[in-house]
């Protein structure tokens, strides 16, 4: 029978195009093996049904007839839980696989792409102890508590915008029930079956330029109406989707707390703080291949070159 067919997966900063080099890839593996690519999420605001406008989310003709698992699964008051997606996202690929499919893990989200690929078991949680770190964030903030981590953990402070409250609470948590630092709870990388990750490279000012542009459109584009849909279903309750890059900044116009114009000009910053904070999340993985994207490259020719880079997925 030979080896396992590698797990694939198309990783790295937002806006280098993964999704539209997904769907591509999942065109081009039916061509060339018959066997239909089907997308498997790996961003953990998509996962989110109405937030679709500030996640840049394909819309259903951008997907071009190409299955895809794990969108639109959560409400927006629900909490994103990466143990769940762990447990969602590999039964999403045993049933592509059993189909005849081939899974395609697409995505930015770096804990999220660890969780389905590698050998990754997460500590448990303690409701009191959460309970009692979530009161902090409530009562100091996410920079306050952000730099208590600090503190603690300098690891894991470096790894955690400032601003990302749920994740500084996480981190604190583990830290406190397991006595170790939060990065020991991640093991080595160990996949749990053969896979390849390739990453997109964009240049660092091309990135910016992109980043810039997909916040503008999503603000002209209807992000803040978006948001105000998403008011009357719960977002406000919910501490993950409320946080999320681009619908806090909305929240704050709405609230009148500022401009659109200064909401457009602190989502881009923070967006593109938090994509050099993705590149050196990936960077740190040696197994992960990196493909130059610069502007103007097609997405079925980067797909290409994902295939050229897995021998087991070219034609016999």
């Amino acid at each position: 029978m030979g080896h396992p067919e590698p797990l694939l997966a198309i990783v790295g900063p937002t806006a280098t195009g993964k999704s539209d080099v997904g769907v591509a890839l999942a065109l081009l593996l039916a061509q060339r093996t018959g066997r239909a690519g089907e997308v498997v999420n790996a961003d953990a605001m998509q996962l989110y049904r109405g937030m679709d406008v500030g996640t840049a989310k394909l819309t259903p003709p951008e997907r071009r007839g190409v299955a895809h698992h794990l969108l639109d699964v959560l409400d927006v008051r629900e909490p994103a839980d990466v143990a769940t997606y762990q447990r969602s996202a590999r039964a999403a690929f045993e049933e592509v696989g059993a189909r005849g499919g081939v899974p395609v893990l697409v995505g930015g989200s770096g804990l999220y792409v660890r969780a389905v690929l590698d050998d990754l078991r997460f500590p448990g949680t303690d409701p009191r102890v959460r309970a009692r770190w979530e009161a902090a964030l409530a009562e100091r903030g996410a920079p306050a508590l952000h730099a208590e981590l600090a503190a603690r953990d300098p690891e894991a402070a470096a790894r955690i915008l400032p601003t990302n409250g749920r994740r500084v609470v996480r981190a604190l948590e583990v830290g406190e029930i397991t006595g170790r630092p939060f990065a020991a709870s991640l093991p080595e990388q160990r996949y749990v079956r053969p896979a390849l990750q390739v990453a997109l490279a964009v240049p660092r000012e091309q990135l910016d330029a992109r980043i810039d542009a997909r916040v503008e459109r999503m603000f002209a584009g209807g992000l803040l109406e978006e948001v105000q849909r998403l008011q009357a279903l719960g977002l406000r309750e919910g501490r993950t989707a409320s946080r999320a890059l681009g619908y806090a900044q909305a929240l704050d116009v709405l609230d009148g707390r500022c401009t659109p114009a200064e909401a457009v000009e602190l989502t881009a910053r923070l967006t593109r703080r938090f994509a050099r904070k993705q590149e050196s999340w990936f960077r740190r993985d040696p197994r992960v291949r990196w493909i130059e994207a610069p502007d103007g490259a097609e997405p079925a020719d980067l797909a290409r070159r994902v295939l050229a880079e897995l021998p087991v997925a070219s034609p016999a």
